[in-house]
């Protein structure tokens, strides 16, 4: 009889529970007959304790392990999961010791961008399933690494953090643009304009709690002061490289999604920092234009002063159909008919994205098929935002050939797709 592994075990333990419950969309749960998937988290602030709670409502988990710069948020998120679980995991500074844990089969990463694509890499290395969240990494270049490092292990699952593919409202809208209902699309444009809140700028000795220095990792080493320390790194171009990226990206990936599209074939942007002058490093305004194959799609957003904006269409997108228009944002849909007089219809959707969207995850694990998010898509969306501010960092209109994965006009451009990697830390793709 051939030897049954952890990961063959929680495959056959799923196919037993699910077919006894008839639950097929029930991963998880806490039944005594269902062996626990052990996971690891790298990077335990907001996102990455948003995230445990996540597995937690889903259940079917132990979290064995933390990893964090910052031993305070190490020590308050121990707490937290011990209270949540009953045990406490262990607790980590480097991943590369938490990657050693026993019994572990997933592990979640939520740290800032520039440190995804390593423990990424070295986590797939070793044949464990992750959960990252978006961007995929900072550079493209990072990106193409994870994927190729996750393709070579064929047999691990990997989940990119878009849990708006989750939304109702979202998947909604697709089924609807997908049946003809809209005609040819012709346009798309998505927003997210809000009012950035910054904090003490100056530079200052990081908190005693803070490996400042191996926060930064691979980025370059910029003095410490709180507006890019542990919540306001999104706005800083080393790290998070700006709205856009952070959180519009979202939208773009549910824009992509909708439209069954990859990479644009080129893009152009402008803008600038008008109202956070000397305050942040990435745009507070910014306007992009994606030119896809399917149609024309337009970014947008303002981070100051956006109070002004009509709630209900400050984050969302728009798209333009011959034979009308939808707007759509996380919980709530819209058909717009064409017409003066025509009807509105407004359908208003409401579900826990997050969970759902690790729901997807852990169920993929047990059943050991790969989940929506794919890391390509998380790569494709990761480009496309990635060439935005590529474009706006070189004034030009820019080219991408989706199959060499070249800036093909404009050898500066095409030279930031890759970022040199700090000392002693070494970029993943070799050229």
């Amino acid at each position: 009889m051939a030897k049954m592994n952890r990961r063959d075990f929680l495959g056959a333990a799923l196919g037993s529970s699910l077919a006894m419950s008839g639950l097929a969309r029930q991963v998880g749960g806490d039944q005594a007959s269902e062996p626990r998937i052990g996971l690891g988290v790298i990077g335990c602030g907001n996102y990455g304790m948003a995230d445990i709670r996540a597995a937690f409502s889903v259940g079917g988990v132990e979290v064995l392990a933390l990893c964090d710069v910052d031993s305070r948020h190490l020590k308050d998120s121990a707490d937290k999961v011990e209270q949540l679980q009953g045990s406490r995991p262990r607790t980590f500074k480097h991943y590369g010791e938490l990657l050693e844990t026993p019994g572990l089969d997933a592990i979640i990463i939520a740290t800032p961008p520039q440190w995804h694509a390593l423990p990424f890499i070295a986590a797939v290395e070793k044949g464990l399933d992750v959960y990252c969240e978006k961007p995929l990494a900072y550079d493209v270049r990072e990106s193409r690494a994870m994927v190729e490092a996750a393709q070579k292990e064929k047999d691990v699952i990997v989940q990119i953090g878009f849990q708006r593919r989750q939304s109702p409202a979202i998947q909604q809208a697709r089924e609807y643009i997908r049946q003809g209902n809209l005609g040819r699309v012709v346009q798309a444009d998505a927003q997210i304009h809000y009012t950035a809140g910054i904090l003490d700028t100056t530079p200052q000795d990081p908190p005693a709690s803070l490996d400042w220095d191996l926060w930064s990792g691979p980025a370059p080493k910029l003095p410490y002061c709180p507006q890019i320390g542990h919540f306001a790194w999104r706005l800083e171009k080393t790290t998070g490289h700006g709205h856009l990226v952070d959180w519009g990206i979202h939208l773009i990936d549910a824009t992509r999604w909708i439209l069954g599209e990859t990479t644009p074939k080129s893009v152009q942007a402008s803008g600038g920092i008008y109202h956070f002058k000397d305050k942040i490093t990435t745009p507070d305004v910014l306007s992009v234009q994606f030119d896809f194959e399917t149609c024309p799609v337009f970014w947008k957003h303002r981070i100051y002063g956006a109070a002004e904006y009509t709630p209900e269409v400050s984050n969302g997108i728009f798209f333009y159909g011959e034979k009308g228009t939808i707007f759509v944002t996380d919980q709530r849909w819209v058909i717009i008919p064409r017409g003066r007089d025509a009807e509105r219809i407004e359908h208003n959707v409401k579900a826990d994205m997050g969970a759902a969207h690790m729901a997807e995850f852990l169920g993929a694990v047990r059943a050991r098929k790969q989940p929506g998010c794919t890391i390509e898509e998380g790569f494709r969306s990761t480009a496309t935002v990635k060439l935005a501010m590529i474009a706006y960092e070189v004034g030009a209109k820019i080219a991408w050939d989706d199959r060499t994965e070249q800036i093909t006009n404009h050898a500066q451009a095409n030279a930031l797709l890759k970022r040199e990697y700090r000392a002693p830390w070494k970029h993943p793709y070799q050229d």
